[in-house]
């Protein structure tokens, strides 16, 4: 017989060989550093292709850098030295702390700031940058790592330091845009004040320069504004809300470029909106636009003006009529045309207001107390004059019984004292007078 078979057995639970979870880790840990090493190293091998990569999906996420070449490849040396400066950063172990954004990067942040470009597109980049980068470093660990712990353990020391890096860089490069921007700003305003000053001087200057400084076309066809607020609206800023409803009336009347907006003072700004070809400036749709914008604010313009004469012209006749309505204020739309009927003629007698009142008082008699029932009478005489004295006509104009309208006009020359036809030009002035500026060559009722 033979003798029973006895099966090996292996150690006891008390003989087995300890593991130490320490050595284990630091080992990981130490081959992990090792293949971010190696990683680091071949990347930087490769950077061109790397670069060229991010900086392709890069400019097909940020929309505001399609087309502009220069930005390219201002991107692309940002992208380029970014990546160069993070490798050898994890390669050699170099504390990020001590990183300085490399010059490319600043130049872009620059670039961005003169050209207007939002900070966000700044911030995109490095965002999608990072998160770009991130895949391709897994790509290749997982090309040359076997050992998923170190895999994993690798990535995330590159994860850490890609977050470092990028959070110190990009508030480096945020600061330089910061910094850029208010400078730009500053220098473009001072140079835009200037060029408009001798624009609007009639001094010699170059047009396309001006152009371009200005950010306007000259040569076209333009409607001159001036746009002013209640100094009193409340938080949002006056200059803010008149800017944008520079813009409002400029898509109000089609216009297929961006106006131009330039700040007087804190509650007064001028404005240039561009028409096309043939134009016609509708008043009641600007009315609604600035009634959409409040009551606080008001606007007086010019007639359609064309090429660099034009753009002065409008310009001048709408400070003609923001005059106007500034004097008249109580009899002010919210919006005052220079080319509406008797503003011309009220702008001319607002030059000299002691002369618009002896006008006034010569040429309407009693017709020229301050009281409403008064200035109706003068409203129906006015349109009287400029329907050809006919009172059918007249009546359909102020929608009034034609009745009525005689009376009114029979009632006007009475307090007046004498006919129409003896002064009619005369009489249209002080007409036109006293309908823009109202209490200003009026006297007060006892």
């Amino acid at each position: 017989m033979s003798p029973p078979r006895t099966c090996a057995r292996g150690p006891t639970h008390d003989e087995r060989p300890t593991m130490d979870p320490s050595a284990d880790r630091d080992e990981i840990a130490r081959r992990a550093a090792a293949r971010v090493a190696d990683v680091a190293a071949a990347t930087s091998a490769q950077l061109d292709d790397v670069a060229r990569v991010l900086q392709v999906e890069l400019a097909e996420s940020i929309s505001e850098l399609r087309g502009d070449q220069l930005m390219l490849d201002l991107l692309y040396a940002s992208v380029e030295s970014n990546v160069k400066t993070f490798f050898h950063v994890t390669q050699y172990g170099v504390p990020v702390d001590t990183v300085e954004a490399p010059w490319p990067a600043v130049e872009y942040a620059r670039r961005l700031a003169q050209r207007e470009i939002s900070s966000n597109a700044l911030l995109r980049a490095y965002r999608l940058g990072h998160r770009r980068a991130l895949d391709w470093v897994a790509g290749e660990l997982a090309g040359v790592e076997p050992d998923g712990r170190v895999s994993f353990a690798a990535l995330q020391m590159l994860q850490d330091a890609a977050f470092a890096y990028i959070d110190r860089v990009s508030e480096q490069v945020v600061e330089e845009y910061e910094t850029e921007r208010e400078r730009w700003l500053t220098n473009r305003n001072t140079i835009r004040t200037a060029t408009l000053s001798a624009l609007l001087a009639g001094d010699e200057v170059d047009v396309a320069t001006a152009e371009q400084v200005l950010g306007y076309r000259l040569r076209q066809e333009h409607l001159g504004l001036v746009l002013w607020a209640d100094e009193r609206m409340a938080s949002t800023g006056p200059l803010q809300r008149l800017g944008q409803l520079t813009s409002a009336i400029a898509q109000e009347v089609g216009s297929e470029s961006a106006p131009l907006f330039v700040p007087q003072d804190g509650s007064l700004g001028w404005g240039w909106v561009p028409l096309h070809a043939g134009a016609s400036i509708d008043l009641d749709r600007l009315a609604r636009v600035l009634g959409e914008a409040g009551d606080e604010v008001k606007a007086a313009i010019g007639a359609v003006g064309t090429g660099l004469a034009g753009f002065h012209a409008t310009h001048r006749q709408a400070l003609q009529a923001h005059r106007v309505a500034v004097i008249g204020a109580d009899r002010a739309h919210q919006v005052t045309s220079f080319t509406a009927p008797g503003v011309q003629a009220a702008a001319v007698l607002a030059g000299d207001l002691t002369l618009a009142r002896d006008i006034v008082a010569s040429m309407l008699g009693s017709l020229a107390q301050d009281d409403e029932g008064t200035e109706r009478l003068r409203e129906t005489l006015t349109v009287f004059l400029q329907q050809n004295q006919s009172f059918v006509a007249t009546a359909a104009k102020v929608h009034l019984h034609k009745n009525t309208v005689k009376y009114r006009v029979d009632k006007a020359m009475q307090l007046r004292g004498r006919p129409i036809d003896e002064d009619r030009f005369d009489l249209e002035l002080a007409l036109a007078a006293c309908r823009w500026l109202g209490p200003a060559v009026l006297p007060r009722s006892p």
